[in-house]
């Protein structure tokens, strides 16, 4: 019993110092926040914190991993919706995951920008292979369902689901690329537009469903993260 406590408290300061250091670099950016900022907060010793976490590397890679956590808790009912059919199953994972992403769209950009440094590659290749398993089972479940209805077509439902994520997972990091270029958002959104519907035609094809009935999200959600500048007043 008193292992399972100390667990417990174990991961309830774990909690803490996350919820902390996500509000710090929601109010702040990564950047302006130092492991020092995290302890005042809290007012716990450098020992403390680096019994949780080894860096503040490590502590950006917690902050990821948790934001993919939260995105499969919002995917998942969307699985679950037995009313559903799987193309609009599967057009909802891809709205509800964009949505979640521009809802939180300055946080998100706080990290980014030190996540696509050089020196995190490795470590972003670790988070993508933490972020796999718990996303194609998702992927893989509508496309067997999609199967089942006759609107899908492919014999490696499980293997096309890792091709689909790998899809995404481009199309994401090209978003990540143009997002991190500010001063060219007005020539982005017609580029991205053209990507998006590219990669739009490659999960349709590779799922043998008909041409544009899977629309990976709606474009005005690109137009959110790369408005078009105001008309200039005659």
């Amino acid at each position: 019993m008193a292992r399972i406590v100390k667990r417990e408290e174990h991961q309830m300061r774990r909690k803490e110092i996350l919820d902390t250091a996500q509000r710090l670099v929601y109010t702040r950016g990564y950047d302006q926040v130092s492991i020092q900022d995290i302890l005042n907060d809290l007012h716990i010793s450098k020992g403390a914190f680096y019994h949780y976490f080894e860096s503040k590397q490590a502590l950006l890679q917690a902050l990821i991993e948790r934001l993919s956590d939260q995105v499969v808790q919002i995917l998942f009912p969307i699985v679950q919706d037995e009313a559903l059919p799987a193309a609009h199953k599967l057009q909802h994972l891809f709205d509800a995951a964009a949505r979640w992403k521009t809802d939180r769209k300055e946080y998100l950009l706080t990290l980014v920008t030190i996540w696509y440094e050089d020196e995190n590659a490795i470590l972003r290749q670790k988070v993508q292979t933490n972020v796999f398993p718990k996303i194609i089972p998702l992927i893989s479940s509508v496309i067997r369902q999609g199967i089942r209805e006759g609107v899908f077509h492919t014999d490696f439902p499980e293997q096309v689901s890792g091709i689909i994520f790998s899809l995404l997972q481009n199309l994401g990091d090209t978003l990540i690329k143009f997002m991190l270029q500010p001063d060219h958002h007005s020539e982005a959104l017609g580029q991205l537009e053209i990507v998006t519907s590219s990669h739009q035609e490659a999960v349709e094809r590779i799922l043998g469903a008909a041409s544009g009935s899977l629309p990976l999200f709606d474009n005005t959600i690109l137009r959110e993260w790369f408005p078009l500048p105001n008309s200039s007043k005659e």
